[in-house]
């Protein structure tokens, strides 16, 4: 009968759980004049719904369409239920079960309703610095252990009082079971010290104010947010920026920026509309934007030799705070000792900067779990991560997995394609152990892939301490216990050490060579399963031939790969000293080309280098001391940026590089490319699949024609055209190289990855004219195309390794 009560049960799976899902259904009901109750399970929320079906239909649909902004709905599972005879809708306790599958909210930026609440003289939470609801505010970073409800939280130790309680406990308000609704009566509170840690006495909104008119005078101070701690300083003041640098010795590596609101960005930068819904969006990154110039009222020594800031709106209500009652636009750098990971404990905080900032703006809610800020880009017209953390993770991604999949009885219904049968995935849980450099940490859980924030480099006993504890912190919220690992080939790195000594608790280990990881990284978040042509260029990876591998072409499946191609090898003068000596690499690139005349050549680099110290190069090259062989795109870009005289010597990761493409770009785009060589050859080394040829790509052509530019014997002698032609060798020499692996094979998609693509120039670059040969390229856009994304390559190897 068309009036006829019918009931339904949905199971609704996803972000769906300290988010507002259920005071969201409660309101829903209402609308739709449906009876019945909602609660949450170890699966998500679980709702029983009584009334007419046509409703029940304009219930489901409304699920999907108009959930809260921080929820995200995965599946609905309904089933047809014998009417009960509800007379209202009720939220009821917790189904409890040892069984835990509910996703944690990362942390996210303050929402508009709280903003506004927080600038209202009238409003108990007037200038309230922790302001938050279920619709915003720290998730991830507090959370001890599951399920995730306040005991569990660091705001434990905050007794709410009536007035919070009130709300905590009121279905239809926007504070129900927000874990950590506060107030300024019984909520956590900011206070000062100065840098030996004597407290300023001053009340908590005066302490904001003291803080904000410090940073006007140009002092430097600590500032303690959600994740970690920032050094905070005027932008504008190009003396506490410079004095910044000398007292974190951080002599060139960009500062972040942190801006009171995109329009206050609009004298300095660029910014398109991605890009700016990008900057605006809820998870707040770091966004790289084109500056307009060098002389734009911030201080010079920001991002010095590079082309681009990394700007953040403000996610707190202290960021807030601050920058409406300060600068409105403050460097904001991440606060720990070089190469550490980020201070989260006041004391620890004292201890380790003191000596950089003037004075420290705490607070008493503790920090369980620090996470550094993402920061993302728009290259080739989509928005890409070049690091995942906060706002993101521990969120994972739901990939198409097929193995061991079954399909349970289910009854969905007719015309809701949310209504499917329910999926049971009997898969193993695998850990990937991630990279050296820029590590993170991935944990499957049936068909997701949850990735960890950013952890840092671990070969530090610090780092790789905060690396081990986020295992065991990913383990236990998503309550799993990993049957499968995956790690690096490389035998001496800490990750494969450690994954060793963890080996005999699991069932299967596999080593995932770095750069088949790359690959599969980018193929698992595009869902691709067949055969592919993978393009992976970076700066490391332990090769199966024992050699540094970085310029690569592989043939690959998930399970399986073959090097069709590489750069010629170049060996390493010192081996890790050529990486943050660049000049070792222009010499052995040169040496190669031109023999140990090479020190006779009349051009720049070799006025500015030691003659003894060339020498000295070349009878390590010629003797094999200490110079391993590599095939990184990564290496042959700092020989250049070297050759070209833009950076001999680095004082952070990929520095050579970065302004070698801020030369590049400098140029006008469509230059003709150097000469180059693809020669086939046969494989000598050891490789996982049956031996055959391959292509040797060899830049001295390159390397002879820009000498040449350098020497005067043509007329083009400009660097950044220079810079700008080898750019698009590299291009051209790829690009080709992919063309005819595809001729050969058949096989028309390709996929790029690894460090090097996070060049604005190489992706866009390489994408077109790949494309231009009619082959279907994927890249990244879900993790980062750098190491921070070789865990999920890890994982969905060895996953497909499984069937």
């Amino acid at each position: 009968m068309k009036n006829q009560i019918t009931a339904q049960q949905l199971q609704i799976s996803g972000l769906v759980q300290g988010v507002g899902f259920r005071p969201f259904l409660f309101s829903l009901a209402d609308q739709y004049r449906l009876s019945g109750e909602v609660s949450n399970t170890a699966d998500g929320v679980l709702t029983i719904v009584e009334g007419l079906s046509a409703d029940i239909q304009l219930f489901i649909r409304d699920i999907r369409e108009k959930q809260p902004v921080l929820a995200d709905v995965t599946r609905i599972v309904s089933k047809p239920l014998t009417v009960k005879g509800f007379t209202d809708f009720n939220i009821v306790p917790t189904l409890s079960s040892d069984k835990a599958d509910t996703l944690i909210s990362p942390d996210v930026t303050v929402c508009d309703e709280c903003l506004s609440e927080m600038r209202n003289p009238d409003d108990r939470r007037f200038e309230y610095p922790f302001i938050n609801c279920t619709n915003c505010g720290p998730r991830y970073t507090i959370i001890k252990d599951i399920p995730y409800d306040r005991p569990k939280t660091s705001m434990k130790s905050f007794l709410m009082c009536d007035d919070c309680q009130k709300e905590y406990d009121n279905p239809i308000d926007r504070r129900f079971h927000a874990q950590p609704n506060a107030c300024p009566v019984c909520g956590p509170k900011v206070f000062m010290t100065d840098s030996r840690g004597c407290r300023i006495d001053l009340s908590p909104e005066n302490a904001i104010q003291k803080a904000a008119d410090l940073l006007r005078e140009g002092k430097i101070v600590a500032v303690k947010g959600v994740g970690g701690f920032h050094l905070a300083a005027d932008a504008e003041n190009h003396e506490t920026v410079c004095l910044l640098r000398k007292r974190k010795k951080r002599p060139h590596k960009p500062f972040a920026l942190m801006a009171q609101s995109g329009s206050t960005l609009l004298s300095h930068v660029h910014l398109s509309q991605k890009e700016k819904s990008l900057l605006y969006s809820f998870q707040r990154p770091i966004v790289l934007l084109k500056k307009k110039d060098d002389d734009c009222g911030l201080s010079s020594s920001i991002a010095p030799f590079n082309r681009y800031f990394g700007i953040m709106l403000p996610y707190t209500p202290l960021h807030y705070l601050l920058l409406e009652k300060g600068p409105d636009i403050l460097v904001m750098t991440s606060g720990n000792r070089s190469g550490e990971p980020l201070a989260i404990e006041n004391q620890n905080a004292l201890d380790n900067f003191s000596h950089i900032a003037d004075f420290f703006l705490f607070h008493d809610r503790d920090i369980y779990f620090r996470a550094d800020d993402s920061i993302a880009a728009v290259q080739a017209g989509k928005p890409r991560f070049i690091r995942r953390s906060r706002g993101y993770a521990p969120l994972p991604l739901d990939l198409d997995i097929k193995p061991y999949t079954t399909i349970s009885s289910g009854q969905p219904l007719s015309g809701t394609d949310e209504n499917l049968p329910s999926v049971k995935r009997e898969l193993p849980s695998i850990l990937g152990f991630g990279a050296e450099m820029k590590s993170t940490i991935c944990i499957t859980k049936g068909s997701k892939y949850f990735l960890s924030q950013h952890i840092g480099e671990i070969r530090n006993q610090k780092v790789f301490d905060f690396y081990t504890c986020s295992i065991d912190h990913l383990k236990k919220i998503l309550n799993v216990e990993p049957q499968v690992i995956a790690h690096d080939l490389h035998p001496d790195y800490m990750s494969t050490r450690y994954a060793e000594t963890l080996a005999p608790k699991t069932e299967k280990r596999y080593a995932i060579q770095h750069h088949h990881a790359h690959a599969v990284s980018c193929m698992a978040e595009n869902d691709l399963n067949e055969k592919v042509i993978a393009i992976t260029l970076d700066g490391t990876g332990f090769g199966t031939d024992g050699h540094i591998w970085g310029g690569e072409i592989l043939l690959c499946t998930r399970k399986r790969f073959k090097r069709k191609a590489r750069l010629a090898y170049l060996p390493m003068p010192g081996g890790d000293k050529a990486v943050s000596e660049p000049w070792r690499m222009a010499a052995s690139i040169l040496f190669k080309a031109f023999g140990k005349a090479f020190t006779d050549l009349d051009i720049q680099y070799i006025k500015e280098m030691d003659l003894k110290n060339l020498q000295f190069i070349i009878k390590m090259i010629q003797k094999n001391l200490n110079s391993p062989l590599t095939s990184s795109a990564g290496r042959l870009f700092d020989a250049v940026s070297s050759l070209l005289c833009i950076r001999h010597f680095i004082s952070h990761e990929s520095q050579a590089a970065m302004e070698l493409e801020a030369a590049a770009a400098s140029a006008l785009s469509d230059q003709k490319p150097y000469d180059f060589s693809i020669i086939e050859k046969n494989r000598k080394d050891t490789t996982i699949l049956t031996p055959e040829t391959y292509y040797e790509i060899d830049f001295v052509p390159c390397i002879r024609e820009i000498v040449g530019d350098l020497s005067g014997s043509t007329i083009n002698r400009d660097t950044d055209i220079i810079s700008s032609r080898f750019h698009q060798t590299v291009i051209t020499a790829y690009a080709k190289a992919a063309k005819m692996i595809s001729m050969e094979t058949g096989i028309l998609k390709t996929v790029l990855s690894g460090g090097v693509f996070n060049n604005h120039l190489i992706l866009s670059g390489m994408k077109k004219a790949l494309e231009k040969n009619r082959l279907k390229v994927f890249t990244h856009t879900r993790v980062p195309t750098g190491d921070g994304g070789i865990c999920l390559g890890q994982a969905a190897s060895a996953q497909a390794l499984l069937e």
